[in-house]
């Protein structure tokens, strides 16, 4: 599989000093990666790179959810955080679903529910609405004045399960929730929206795709409905070890959590229900317009994917897998294989005209949702000038990109929501981005 970059686009690249970014992820979290992802993009030393004091907004829970069968794992109402807008975003709603991995197994899944990943009686009674959230014209353009809301995440299955198991008193009902969550904010206002974005980060990203469509369903042909997902572009491959560890993962969350019954039709008529949990078969079948945003070498899936512990048992990939800037050079030539796989998943999707793409060659994870990855001074770039075509060639397959001026992540996802210009953007491969604000763990 071989890349060929015909104008050498990223010649353009505006170059700025490397920004590294810390992540403290102790013994006891990495243990329980695959299901406290939330860890990777957290909210530890540098948090989400704010510039200023962060709105804090509120806790509400979905009062009613429980008749319907929507409860958290332990069994406690779901809840979501709700900054109203005002002005000309008034009629505007920004959903943001919460991330935060999986639990594919009833002992991880009773830990969680210990948890606010898993309680409400657990979660925050106050978060910072940062990025994509913010409230700040300055750090937000496009978004800061509309209905902004964040769906807290505590099911364990992005938003998709349907079952239950009563020995271990473990309630797997986030697709209830989902639907809960929609009709509370429906009757809070949402119905009357003229415009309407579902996002998400990471597990949330994944929930994103799989509810696209339906979001788009609850309103008018009228209303502008697009979709956002953040680091949710999960891939199917092989680990460092020869295995399939995500596949695995997968494939317990699935069958534990009932969530068959709620994967696309369109998807599950044609492969098995695992591999329709993975966006990367799901994406190109999704009709309401989609924008992806996501680093090529997502440090989640290094980390709990690629080179997790079970495929590393001798620990080659620790320091690796913690630090870009500690890989060898035989592990960078797989961590460039990854980034390839990337591009071949979103060739089909790239090239519908609704869709958008933003892949910056970065070691990082979650990046919409972060003030100094979404919209500040020295945010990730991909481009600095108008290019008139930009030329690649995937699989003897020849695709061509328009690309407008792109200051960062927030202009593209604005320039592309509100249609001023087609946003496709794919990065050169590491270590040619020096705009990166790269994760680096302890």
């Amino acid at each position: 599989m071989k890349l060929f970059w015909v104008l050498g686009f990223m010649g353009f690249v505006f170059c700025r000093t490397d920004g590294t970014f810390i992540g403290d992820v102790n013994a006891a979290q990495e243990q329980h990666l695959h299901y406290t992802e939330s860890n990777v993009y957290g909210y530890a030393t540098y948090g989400y790179g704010f510039s200023s004091r962060p709105l804090m907004v509120g806790l509400t829970l979905i009062n009613g959810a429980a008749a319907k069968g929507a409860v958290c794992l332990d069994g406690t109402l779901p809840a979501y955080h709700i900054h109203h807008g005002y002005g000309s975003g008034a009629n505007s709603w920004l959903i943001q679903l919460e991330g935060g991995g999986w639990c594919d197994t009833i002992r991880n899944c009773v830990y969680r529910k210990k948890t606010h990943r898993g309680s409400s009686a657990y979660m925050e009674k106050y978060i910072p609405f940062a990025g994509i959230l913010s409230n700040k014209a300055g750090e937000n353009p496009d978004f800061y004045n509309w209905n902004r809301v964040k769906v807290r995440y505590c099911d364990g299955a992005s938003f998709a399960g349907d079952s239950h198991n009563a020995a271990a008193q473990l309630h797997f009902r986030g697709q209830l929730i989902w639907k809960a969550a929609m009709e509370d904010l429906m009757s809070r206002g949402m119905r009357y929206a003229n415009q309407a974005l579902l996002s998400g980060c990471s597990a949330g990203g994944v929930a994103t795709v799989l509810h696209c469509d339906e979001f788009r369903g609850m309103f008018p042909a009228t209303t502008r409905v697009k979709c956002l997902s953040d680091a949710g572009l999960f891939l199917d491959v092989v680990d460092v070890s020869g295995s399939r560890t995500l596949r695995s993962m997968f494939r317990r969350v699935v069958s534990l959590q009932g969530v068959q019954k709620n994967l696309p039709w369109s998807c599950t008529n044609r492969l098995h229900p695992t591999l329709c949990f993975f966006p990367q078969h799901l994406i190109a079948s999704v009709k309401t317009p989609l924008f992806l945003v996501n680093a090529a070498y997502d440090t989640w899936q290094i980390q709990a994917s690629l080179a997790p512990r079970t495929a590393d048992p001798n620990g080659h990939w620790h320091a690796c897998t913690k630090n870009n800037g500690r890989c060898a050079a035989w592990q960078m030539n797989f961590l460039q294989g990854f980034r390839i796989q990337m591009l071949k998943a979103v060739s089909g999707f790239s090239r519908a005209g609704k869709n958008g793409l933003f892949i910056n060659s970065c070691f990082s994870h979650c990046q919409t949702e972060r003030q100094d990855t979404w919209f500040s001074q020295n945010s990730p770039l991909i481009g600095n000038k108008v290019c008139p075509i930009v030329h690649f060639k995937l699989d003897s397959v020849l695709i061509s990109y328009a690309i407008n001026y792109l200051q960062g992540i927030a202009k593209s996802v604005g320039n592309w929501y509100f249609d001023r210009y087609s946003i496709k953007a794919i990065d050169c491969p590491y270590p040619c981005d020096k705009t990166c604000h790269n994760l680096v763990f302890k």
